[in-house]
């Protein structure tokens, strides 16, 4: 098992856009779906939600930090809901440990939207670390660049194995057979 914070797999993909989607893909988010998103954020984490069929809940901001107001997130679970996307806004950390176990006691799957948040640690342990996805951007904006480019990271075996054939338009082997239809976010 990796240390508290690292991952076990990094999947490079063409935009943290893309690596949303990805996550959102390969954790089988879809019609009928709904994803509590944080409100306070860019678009592309409510996307996510969107380009697979599901419905974004948005989750007002808290005031200090423009966090997903945790005290809200209960209230806003429904039969429907499939995950959460909580952004670490600004480098600001969302309270992972309360998310966790709420998502854990709600059987929900949780994609870190850690775009903002490269180095940032909550109680000692890297964003990034904590759901069962983390997505990142390397857009120019951003504490790392690439110009554009992204990465989904995680420690379950199956989902890296789902992130990097849906992230090559599904090749399998022989190599252009197809079980599945892929998208092409690869990084450039």
């Amino acid at each position: 098992r990796p240390p508290r914070h690292a991952t076990r797999s990094a999947n490079a993909v063409s935009s943290g856009t893309a690596a949303l989607h990805l996550a959102a893909a390969a954790a089988g988010i879809g019609p009928g779906d709904e994803v509590l998103v944080s409100a306070s954020t860019n678009v592309a984490t409510a996307l996510a939600a969107y380009h697979n069929g599901a419905v974004p809940v948005p989750v007002d901001a808290e005031e200090e930090t423009w966090n997903l107001d945790l005290d809200l997130i209960e209230s806003l679970i429904s039969p429907r809901t499939k995950a959460i996307i909580p952004v670490h806004l600004y480098g600001h950390p969302v309270d992972m440990d309360r998310l966790m176990e709420i998502a854990r006691r709600h059987g929900l799957l949780v994609i870190e939207d850690s775009a903002e948040s490269h180095g940032a640690t909550c109680r000692g342990r890297m964003t990034g670390s904590f759901g069962d996805m983390a997505c990142f951007s390397f857009y120019a904006n951003k504490i790392i660049t690439t110009g554009e480019g992204g990465m989904v990271v995680t420690s379950d075996s199956g989902l890296a194995d789902k992130l990097r054939l849906l992230r090559n338009l599904g090749f399998t082997q022989p190599r252009f057979r197809h079980e599945v239809a892929g998208f092409n976010f690869r990084m450039t």
